[in-house]
């Protein structure tokens, strides 16, 4: 692998995003919007806040950057751009990590709005401390990218990205624990979200509103989140085409 590469592919991805400053805004206001609407529904009902805030906060950039990142690749496949750069000596590797640089950039500044607009203006309150929070909400906003990735590569079309985030970002929801504790559910439907990468990052902010400390289980699902974002750009690799038929 060669990182001059890998940051080359970074910086046209960057400059890229400087074009296209709507999507920019949407990417870094959108999470801040949905938590003040959260707030708002909310009001006067601080506990409950705390308790559906702390997640959400986590899960929205897993979204928008899934969305983002799938699109984005997608796009360059359907008007071979992809094509002509995988002409070069360029891996395909090298090629998603440079992705996963820029968007990871985009995805810290995403976070750090995020975290610092809920804690500070909307009063969220978690026990432990405010980086941490930052680092897990921007491994999960990478985790959103690797999928989104790994997404783009089986896409013909935007329309086909889009049914994609249904089919694999809602079950999860359902049964991430976010909804009702996983340990309520049926066995089956435990083991189901036992292998779903999300459950790891809704288990970690429960770690995080309740323990003012890193504990194992924490460091444990963090790994698990870090683990899941590698496998899915590591199949994105592998499955990625260099153009769309």
């Amino acid at each position: 692998m060669n990182a001059l590469h890998v940051w080359a592919t970074a910086r046209r991805v960057l400059g890229q995003l400087r074009h296209d400053p709507r999507t920019v805004a949407l990417v870094l206001l959108v999470p801040c919007v949905l938590m003040t609407l959260l707030r708002f529904v909310y009001e006067g009902r601080a506990p409950t806040f705390d308790a559906a805030g702390a997640p959400l906060l986590a899960l929205f950039p897993l979204m928008t950057m899934f969305l983002v990142t799938s699109v984005s690749l997608l796009g360059e496949r359907t008007t071979g751009t992809l094509e002509r750069l995988l002409s070069m000596p360029l891996a395909k590797l090298e090629l998603l990590l440079g992705y996963g640089l820029a968007f990871g950039l985009l995805a810290i500044v995403q976070v750090s709005l995020a975290v610092g607009l809920s804690l500070g203006l909307l009063g969220l309150h978690i026990a432990a401390s405010r980086l941490i929070l930052v680092l897990l909400c921007v491994l999960v906003a990478l985790l959103g990218m690797g999928l989104g990735l790994l997404a783009s590569a089986f896409a013909r079309s935007e329309f086909q990205v889009v049914q994609f985030f249904p089919a694999t970002i809602t079950p999860q929801l359902l049964l991430c624990g976010l909804l009702t504790p996983r340990e309520h559910m049926q066995a089956v439907l435990r083991a189901v979200s036992d292998v779903m990468p999300m459950s790891y990052a809704v288990d970690a902010v429960h770690h995080l509103s309740r323990d003012p400390e890193m504990t194992a289980a924490l460091w444990g699902d963090l790994a698990a989140v870090v683990a899941f974002a590698m496998l899915a750009v590591g199949l994105g690799a592998v499955t990625l085409r260099r153009r769309t038929d």
